[in-house]
């Protein structure tokens, strides 16, 4: 087979290195193309030494090419992936640093909540522009895989306002059934069979069984509260676990920053937490996580260069969706998936014009979802309350109406539960001026922005958060790698 890939957003090194390990497993994908461009010519030329050295080392005919011209990459292109981060972490401290001056604590910031929202304000006219070209100069019919988030309001945008054939991509689902698989003894993860549905982050197991024994909730609130590691790093999923009834595919500090009660008072947010990784609640985990890994990238390229030397080995492929997607596509071989997918009755009881995630099947006539589900009544209610968010949310950034931005703000369920309606249209205004350079739908608005928050009253504070911890110089990463080793 021969088709183009192109990869939007290519400088996150490590992740586009497993894409495009994970596709070349696949037997007959071996004389494709991959197209990458990001905007930054520096990192276009680190992850392509990279894939040039897998390539060759693997004696193989795939063809790569990087630019930073995204419409010379889309030109002729089959697929499209996007993994961008518009205003990298400059933008994203932005985030995390203004809505804790107004007490708002996140653990990541990048799907709803004050930095989520603000996140897609950034990414969606950029989407909108990626769609554009995909429309002028892709191949027909191209299929836009998005795995950037805020993930439900960035395919939101691409199907309603793109016009773009596109599915949504995360693994929260694989992470979460390995986890359920663990704590219940399995073997493999290939022991447990699940139905996962809801909303992408907000996903939830409603169906188990484990070698076709259906697992109930007392079975898997005993398993959690006896493993030794996710009875203290899951303590706020084994909550909602134990009173909604079902297990959030999110982690633990992701899951905490969509409901209003877990991360309001800022004494209690140390009770639901765990600070053995930035993933199970830390105050600003993921901003911390993100910086030290682009240091690590930028001091460690050697390695990750020796590292590319060694051959693919298909048992050693991830279960990223995309990999799986595109062979059954092209090849008929069925995959089974979690996708974010336009609802139209796919959940009966979520609105028809909501982002979902939930199980599909791909063959060569495209991504089949199940159809039919209804999710358990809070998990639907929980569901809801983001979904009006990422609705007004998508339609502000389209219309650059901030008044509608602020409103989106206001509903967002921590927000709400925190902040008091004066709080949210300064921190809004503020946010907005901030990343000025990154909201151009918002250029008309900034001035009076301006104005208001120089005649402004309303009283802030600046606070690190409930849980922060400081971002590590590569000296120390690399003693702490060090020492894990000896450990071992």
């Amino acid at each position: 087979m021969s088709f183009k890939i192109a990869i939007i957003g290519a400088g996150s090194v490590g992740f586009t290195k497993k894409l495009f390990t994970d596709i070349l497993c696949v037997p007959e994908f071996r004389d494709i193309e991959f197209a990458l461009t990001d905007m930054s010519e520096h990192n276009l030329q680190m992850i392509k030494q990279i894939l040039d050295t897998i390539v060759s080392s693997n004696k193989l005919p795939t063809k790569v090419t990087a630019t930073t011209n995204r419409r010379e990459a889309l030109t002729g292109a089959r697929y499209i992936i996007s993994c961008v981060r518009v205003g990298g972490l400059e933008a994203y401290a932005d985030d995390i640093r203004i809505p804790l001056k107004y007490g708002i604590d996140q653990c990541v910031g990048d799907t709803i909540c004050a930095g989520g929202i603000l996140y897609g304000q950034r990414n969606i006219p950029v989407i909108l522009d990626f769609c554009k070209d995909i429309r002028e100069v892709a191949e027909p019919g191209a299929k836009f895989l998005n795995y950037a988030n805020p993930m439900a309001m960035n395919t939101w945008a691409a199907i309603e306002y793109g016009k773009v054939d596109t599915v949504g991509l995360c693994h929260g689902v694989q992470h979460g059934a390995e986890q359920i698989a663990e704590v219940l003894g399995a073997k493999s993860p290939a022991e447990l069979d699940y139905i996962c549905s809801g909303i992408n982050h907000q996903t939830w197991f409603v169906d188990l069984k484990l070698n076709g024994r259906k697992i109930g909730k007392d079975e898997l609130v005993a398993a959690f509260e006896a493993h030794p590691v996710f009875s203290q790093q899951e303590k706020l999923r084994i909550d909602v676990l134990k009173r909604f009834g079902v297990y959030s595919t999110e982690s633990n500090g992701h899951l905490s920053e969509y409901l209003p009660w877990y991360r309001k008072r800022p004494e209690e947010i140390t009770k639901w937490i765990d600070m053995s990784d930035w993933i199970h609640g830390e105050t600003g985990g993921y901003l911390r996580h993100s910086t030290e890994t682009r240091n690590w990238f930028e001091t460690e390229f050697p390695q990750f260069l020796t590292s590319a030397e060694k051959p693919i080995d298909p048992s050693k492929r991830s279960n990223e969706h995309a990999s799986h997607i595109l062979e059954a596509l092209e090849t008929g071989r069925v995959y089974r998936g979690h996708f974010n997918v336009k609802n139209n009755g796919v959940i009966t009881n979520l609105p028809a014009d909501a982002i979902i995630e939930s199980p599909g099947f791909v063959d060569r006539f495209g991504i089949n979802m199940v159809s039919g589900i209804t999710i358990p009544e809070a998990c639907a209610a929980t569901c809801m309350a983001s979904i009006n968010v990422q609705r007004m949310s998508v339609h502000a950034a389209v219309s650059g109406d901030i008044d509608l931005l602020k409103l989106a703000v206001l509903h967002d369920p921590l927000v709400g539960a925190v902040s008091t309606p004066e709080e949210v249209w300064q921190m809004v205004d503020e946010m907005v001026v901030a990343q000025a350079r990154w909201l151009p739908q918002y250029a008309d608005a900034v001035p009076a922005a301006k104005e208001r928050l120089a005649k402004s009253t309303v009283k802030t504070r600046e606070w690190a958060g409930a849980a922060r911890r400081k971002v590590r110089s590569i000296d120390e990463l690399r003693a702490e790698k060090a020492a894990l080793k000896q450990a071992v």
